[in-house]
């Protein structure tokens, strides 16, 4: 039995498969068809709708996630809005009336999923929170909308809506007056545990019933194994949710670095890396959407052992290491002994990923990464590249360089290292380590790039490293226009 609140009303859903996504949920059990489904894989954002969950202030927080990859079981002790919810009679909230005013609506099919990412934008903003103050520009507006796609009126007519909201006198949906609503959604209890769906609270507990289910799948946010029954219709016999185990949600900091409970959501990554890492934090806004980046993780991005996973080669970059636990008791291992082969990792039977340590920077080591990709938005990587390395007496040292879309695994291009290692970074010392990429790679070759593309690029961001250590211009740096 799933309890939860649907626009400000309750819940009570039984009998569910564990595969059901909150988009079949609505369509087909609740009928209510306003959420449509467009790719079914998390890219299109016309599924959009808003998850509230309680905070620490005792209110509800919103966050824009894809309904379609997102499963109905995880909507447990939760409010969510959908777009049928937001207005009040005949009053449309502000961002349907300024959608209306702007004509930012053609077609009409993606409009739903627009308005519900404009509409946690502007609860945001009506909160006062922390990530809600930066400026209402076009870079703001380019984060929200990044998982929206529209080919009917373009992208003008929809950033004027976002930015006239405030002029619109602040129509509120008519839960909203519910002065007991988080107070109701906070009672439901945030365990559950079904025929074929268990969604443990504490570590003690997901010992337990991984101990009885052993042959189960887990799951934290879901973005990409809920693909294989959206995409390959496949049907989830036991499913383990991780997403509110207490302890894998923690960051813990020590004085040498923080280790990351893996169900850790990249949102909640990012003022970390904002202050420790910025250009992973760089990377990070170009790692799927909003959507996705509200419910992805960073244990679940390296667990899946994608060969073009964003995260896994800054991670070796910097020297993370892993905490396991299992059956046989907790370990800790490199990140870089963690892959085997093409989704192989060493996770031994039983066995998963409790935690991330992400080393705490050194004043001089330093970190770039870029990504090069076929769309800037919401797209999976052709070549990553991540660079850490420390300059002492005009030499560089501690190189580490990683690349993702390189090989079956994401990992450390040794050989290219050893040509940068206690060298000066001038062109000889970076044309050694190019030519040295040769004996590192031998690229995947696939309809994201084919090899001698990749090897190309990977050698083209060598070559941006070094122009960014003798501090060219970016401007003569000539690369791939995606790469950021």
């Amino acid at each position: 039995m799933i309890e939860f609140y649907l626009n400000g009303e309750a819940q009570r859903c039984a009998s569910l498969a564990p595969e059901t996504s909150v988009l079949e949920l609505l369509r087909t059990v609740l009928q209510r068809t306003g959420t449509k489904e467009g790719c079914a894989s998390g890219d299109c954002g016309a599924c959009t709708v808003a998850i509230g969950m309680p905070d620490q202030t005792g209110g509800l927080r919103y966050h824009s996630t894809n309904a379609c990859i997102t499963p109905a079981h995880q909507l447990q002790g939760c409010h969510l809005v959908t777009v049928e919810g937001l207005a009040r009679g005949d009053a449309l909230h502000p961002v349907q009336a300024a959608m209306v005013d702007c004509h930012a609506s053609q077609c009409g099919f993606c409009t739903p999923g627009i308005v519900m990412s404009l509409f946690t934008l502007h609860e945001g903003r009506r909160e006062g929170r922390r990530d809600a103050l930066a400026p209402l520009d076009d870079a703001r507006l380019e984060a929200t909308l990044g998982g929206n796609l529209c080919r009917c009126t373009g992208y003008r007519p929809i950033r004027d809506a976002a930015r006239r909201l405030d002029r619109y006198p602040d129509v509120r949906p008519l839960w909203a007056d519910d002065a007991t609503l988080a107070d109701n959604v906070a009672a439901l209890s945030d365990e559950l545990e079904s025929d074929g769906y268990a969604m443990p609270r504490t570590l003690a507990a997901l010992h337990d019933v991984r101990r009885q289910r052993p042959r189960a799948r887990l799951v934290a946010g879901a973005t990409d194994l809920w693909l294989e029954t959206t995409q390959r219709l496949e049907v989830f016999e036991d499913v383990i949710d991780i997403s509110r185990v207490a302890e894998l949600q923690a960051i813990d900091e020590t004085p040498d670095g923080w280790w990351i409970g893996a169900s850790v959501a990249y949102t909640r990554l990012e003022p970390l890396l904002e202050t420790a890492y910025p250009a992973f934090a760089r990377m990070l806004q170009r790692l799927g959407s909003a959507q996705i980046r509200n419910r992805g993780t960073l244990g679940g991005n390296i667990a899946n052992a994608s060969p073009i996973g964003d995260t896994p080669p800054v991670l070796l970059a910097l020297g993370a290491r892993l905490a396991l636990e299992g059956p046989d008791g907790a370990r800790e291992l490199p990140l870089e002994a963690f892959f085997l082969d093409y989704k192989r990792t060493a996770l031994a039977p039983g066995e998963f990923i409790r935690a991330i340590f992400l080393p705490r920077p050194a004043g001089d080591r330093r970190l770039e990464v870029w990504k090069l990709s076929k769309r800037r938005e919401d797209d999976i990587s052709a070549v990553l590249g991540a660079f850490a390395w420390q300059e002492q007496a005009g030499r560089l040292h501690g190189v580490r360089l990683a690349f993702g879309g390189m090989a079956a695994t994401p990992r450390r291009a040794e050989a290219a290292e050893a040509a940068l290692e206690g060298q000066p970074p001038d062109a000889a010392a970076f044309d050694a380590a190019r030519q040295a990429l040769a004996r590192d790679f031998q690229p995947l070759d696939d309809v994201r790039g084919s090899a001698a593309y990749r090897q190309l690029a990977a050698a083209n961001l060598l070559e941006r490293l070094r122009l960014t250590l003798t501090h060219h211009s970016p401007r003569e740096v000539c690369l791939d226009a995606y790469a950021h």
